[in-house]
C-alpha cells in the first residue's frame, strides 16, 4: 500500500477504527494467553492450540498492519457536505435502471470500506468511474465481463448534514 490519502467515509472509518480495536483489544490478548497456556503444556510440535493460535496471532498482526495503515493515510470525506448534490460524485447513493428496467442502488465509497454485495462499490472501480460526473437522466455504458451495459441515473442522493450542537 502506498502512502497517498485514501478517500473514506465517516462510516467506513469507523467501521476500520472498530474492527481494529476489536482485534487489538479483545482477540489478540485472547489469543496470546490461549498461546501462554498451551506452550506450558509442553511438546508444541504436537500442541494444535499452540499452533493454529500462532497461525492466527500472525493473521490478526498482518491485518491490524493493515488497518492502521488505512487509518494513517484515510483522508474522511463526508459526502453530506457535498455542495452540488446533482453530481454523483465520492458518497452518492445512485439508483440505475438498464434498458429492461431493472433497478439497482449503489453507493460510491472508499476502496477499503466497498461491500459489492451491500451495494457499496469501490470509488476507483470501473462502474463507479464510469458514473462519475453523472445527472439524472444520463445514461452511462459500463463494460462489465459478460460485456457492454448501459445503465441510466434515475436518482442521486446524498446523506443529510447533521447538526451537532
Amino acid at each position: 500500500m502506498n502512502d497517498r490519502p485514501r478517500f473514506i467515509t465517516p462510516e467506513g472509518l469507523a467501521r476500520i477504527r472498530a474492527e481494529y480495536e476489536q482485534l487489538f483489544g479483545q482477540e489478540r490478548p485472547k489469543l496470546v494467553e490461549t498461546i501462554s497456556w498451551a506452550a506450558g503444556n509442553g511438546d508444541r510440535s504436537e500442541n494444535g492450540d499452540y499452533i493454529y493460535g500462532r497461525k492466527r496471532l500472525r493473521e490478526i498482526d498482518r491485518r491490524l498492519g493493515y488497518l492502521s495503515k488505512v487509518m494513517k493515510n484515510a483522508k474522511v470525506v463526508d459526502p453530506a457536505n457535498q455542495t452540488d448534490r446533482s453530481v454523483v460524485r465520492f458518497g452518492a447513493t445512485v439508483e440505475l435502471a438498464d434498458e429492461d428496467d431493472n433497478r439497482r442502488t449503489l453507493t460510491l465509497v472508499g476502496d477499503d470500506e466497498a461491500d459489492a454485495g451491500a451495494g457499496r462499490i469501490a470509488w476507483g472501480s470501473p462502474f463507479a468511474r464510469a458514473l462519475v460526473g453523472a445527472r439524472v437522466g444520463d445514461e452511462r455504458t459500463v463494460r462489465l465481463p459478460a460485456g457492454e451495459k448501459s445503465w441510466e441515473v434515475m436518482t442521486i442522493l446524498y446523506p443529510e448534514v447533521t447538526n451537532v450542537s
